[in-house]
């Protein structure tokens, strides 16, 4: 099967398919610190790893990924050539705004839960485009069914399956409708559409709660690599406002020139955080110019850091803050920062540490202008296959 690349060298042109994966759900059945989406198959986030699994089994003229709004400016940091749509509150919206941008005569809708589709399974629905308004894979049943005290006939139950194929018209106008279906051939059927049936896959099983995991072979542990990242910031100081370092008070009355409450060690620590997750810096999440962030406690800001990296799937390992100031002497306070810091991360006291030092009266800090603060930090992947 050719892939776009190869295809595009060889002058051939794509077929009329956009691949669409959902993936802006908000993971509670499976009930984990890290939402499923970004679960790490070795290095790769489970939407990122099913995305890459059905390129590898059909060309696309355009692949688009729904994601969390919360999630969105951290999914488009892993390629520059899939459209990234914030999803909505449920499935259907999320479809609805992923199908805003598909131009193509045909869309293939797929959930990032299920990664382990094969490619007998993608002949099968792509060899029957022709000839429906939606192709739907589907499981047979092989235990006896009981449905409202009275047993039914096996034989007439299809267990519904992603990706499924639609005619991109059809299935836009299928959902411009205040009912809310859980796929898209009952949006079509229901519309009077013609849907075909083709056998899917065991394999493709879709991963809702933790326990699947244990079945779905193709879903590997992370990888044990580290992650460091590190920060630095400075600000200068302000009369009549009180200083905050590592989220503790350290001085009455002089505090720093800043948009937030100016803990520069904490922004530091933050810009680190981020840096060891590739996910930016500081300014990205909380813009000077947002007025929620107007003089907002920036022990806040960490914590809700903080459970951005859990939801994404990492793991704190170490923090290591280096503040530099004439002004004021900090010895006193290092270890309050310190306990700070780490119930703020939920560490070990003993994994997060905070020096202070001087610049020997060297530039502005030296001249008593201001604090700067260097901070170190080491992450992990979380490895959901050991909980």
């Amino acid at each position: 099967m050719y892939n776009i690349v190869t295809l595009q060298k060889k002058g051939q042109s794509l077929p009329d398919l956009t691949l669409v994966m959902l993936g802006a759900g908000s993971s509670t059945r499976f009930n984990q610190r890290v939402k499923k989406q970004w679960l790490r198959i070795d290095e790769t986030p489970l939407w990122l790893f099913a995305t890459q699994n059905l390129q590898q089994l059909s060309s696309f003229q355009h692949i688009i990924v729904t994601t969390s709004p919360d999630e969105h400016f951290y999914a488009q940091k892993f390629s520059d050539t899939i459209t990234f749509v914030k999803g909505g509150e449920t499935r259907q919206e999320s479809l609805a705004n992923a199908l805003l941008h598909v131009k193509t005569t045909y869309v293939l809708v797929s959930d990032i839960a299920r990664a382990c589709i094969d490619q007998a399974m993608i002949d099968r629905i792509l060899d029957e485009k022709e000839h429906a308004d939606c192709v739907v894979p589907y499981l047979t049943v092989v235990d006896t069914v009981v449905y409202e005290e009275q047993t039914i006939n096996r034989d007439q139950i299809k267990l519904i399956q992603t990706p499924q194929l639609s005619r991109t018209d059809m299935l836009k106008k299928a959902l411009q409708t205040g009912t809310i279906y859980t796929d898209d051939s009952s949006a079509i059927k229901a519309m009077g559409g013609k849907v075909v049936y083709v056998l899917g896959n065991p394999e493709a099983k879709k991963l809702t709660c933790k326990e699947d995991s244990a079945t779905i072979s193709c879903l590997k542990a992370p990888s044990s690599n580290i992650f460091v990242g590190y920060g630095f910031d400075v600000h200068a100081y302000e009369e009549g406002k009180v200083m905050m370092l590592g989220g503790v008070e350290v001085h009455p009355t002089t505090g720093f020139k800043a948009h937030s409450d100016g803990d520069v060690a904490i922004h530091a620590l933050i810009d680190a955080l981020l840096g060891a997750a590739g996910a930016g810096d500081i300014g990205e999440l909380f813009p000077d110019c947002d007025p929620r962030y107007k003089n907002v406690d920036s022990k806040l800001l960490l914590k809700e850091v903080c459970a951005f990296l859990a939801k994404v799937g990492f793991e704190i390992v170490h923090c290591d803050v280096c503040v530099m100031a004439e002004f004021p002497r900090l010895s006193a306070f290092k270890d309050k920062m310190r306990f700070c810091l780490a119930d703020i991360m939920e560490l070990s006291p003993i994994h997060v540490n905070v020096k202070a030092t001087t610049t020997e009266k060297l530039g502005f800090v030296g001249r008593e202008e201001g604090v700067a603060v260097s901070a170190t930090a080491t992450l992990k992947y979380y490895d959901w296959t050991n909980v």
